[in-house]
């Protein structure tokens, strides 16, 4: 089929070829009912126009920039879907750039890219130290910057969830269900946000006076889960409830768990972190802390795009809530051995047949 050509709009629109460049470019001294029939004879050919000559010929998008870690994680695929949306809404395009390596080697890297593709502002959703996040913010100057995953004290413009407040409402819910041999499965102990929800527990346990019978490090994934649970289920001191840093890990928690016939939640509650679009259709459904992401990446674009004071720093926490599911309830009282290894078979053979 041939292609539909501004000569084709022209014709039908009964104008000059010029004429239809003008309105297309949005320049002034077209008049309005000329521009009606050009648009009208657009819409009637299905005719779009060519985003790259239009950025030859000078007329840019307005562009925003997100460096974001992995997206094949459902956390930042999240907030990145958020981000797009926003900016759509808003008349702004984004370049997204994902950093799976050195983060602050190539967080550089994808800054002067960002810089060299003249956006508007930037946002960071990658795991900073505090010192990497200000030589990054110095390298971008004078570009808006808004870092989501740093620590509450760095002195950079940032919008973060609050780690303590969500590790308080773990901690808590599963006090208040009985449990007192908790496990705390964190995240890589590299990863700023990782380590924030890992001392968040630990004090949160400090404070009501219990101490966790076991702690483990993940690397966020669903498998690292699996294989750190069967670690956390061969100690002599076995856990009757597990804090887990992320969904996906939980996950991995739940499958270990499963396969050591341990049911979820009579012998072991689960509290995961994040609260991703899957979380609620694990089986058992899981209880988690809630983040909301689009929220996140909502306000991250209205910040960048708004008029403020750019000498004035911006520090936002969100709050989280508790996701009470399914795989958390009261502590009950140690079974009989043949009544506990009947209910072991019972889950082994329900996953078996695949009824979990």
């Amino acid at each position: 089929m041939k292609a539909i050509t501004l000569y084709d709009v022209a014709r039908l629109a009964g104008v000059s070829y010029q004429t239809v460049s003008r309105v297309i470019n949005q320049a002034e001294h077209v008049s309005a009912r000329t521009r009606e029939k050009v648009q009208l004879a657009m819409a009637d050919l299905n005719y779009i126009p060519n985003r790259g000559a239009q950025l030859l010929a000078g007329k840019r998008q307005p562009t925003l920039g997100l460096i974001s870690a992995d997206l094949a994680l459902h956390a930042p695929s999240q907030i990145a879907s958020a981000v797009k949306r926003r900016a759509s809404e808003q008349g702004y395009a984004v370049l997204i750039s994902m950093v799976t390596g050195n983060a602050e080697d190539d967080c550089r890297a994808a800054v002067q890219e960002m810089l060299a593709q003249r956006v508007e502002g930037l946002m960071i959703n990658v795991p900073l130290e505090d010192d990497v996040a200000l030589r990054l913010r110095e390298l971008a100057a004078p570009l808006p910057v808004l870092f989501l995953d740093v620590s509450e004290q760095a002195e950079v413009n940032s919008l973060v969830f609050s780690s303590s407040q969500g590790a308080q409402l773990g901690v808590t819910h599963l006090l208040e269900q009985g449990h007192s041999r908790i496990a705390l499965l964190a995240g890589p102990l590299s990863s700023v946000s990782a380590r924030a929800r890992l001392d968040g527990w630990k004090q949160a346990l400090i404070t009501a006076g219990v101490a966790p019978c076991a702690i483990a490090s993940g690397d966020w994934s669903a498998q690292s889960g699996y294989e750190k649970t069967h670690g956390l289920l061969a100690n002599a001191a076995k856990p009757d409830a597990i804090l887990v840093a992320n969904d996906q890990m939980a996950l991995g928690v739940l499958r270990a768990c499963a396969e050591k016939g341990i049911a979820v939640p009579q012998q072991l509650s689960v509290v995961g972190y994040d609260d991703t679009t899957d979380s609620a259709w694990f089986t058992p459904p899981l209880t988690t802390i809630r983040q909301a992401f689009r929220d996140a990446g909502e306000q991250g674009v209205d910040w960048l795009i708004s008029e403020r004071d750019a000498s004035a720093l911006s520090q936002t926490q969100l709050p989280v809530t508790l996701a009470f599911r399914g795989t958390t309830a009261p502590v009950t009282q140690d079974l009989p051995d043949d009544l506990a290894h009947r209910l072991q078979e019972l889950a082994a053979l329900a996953n078996k047949l695949g009824l979990r």
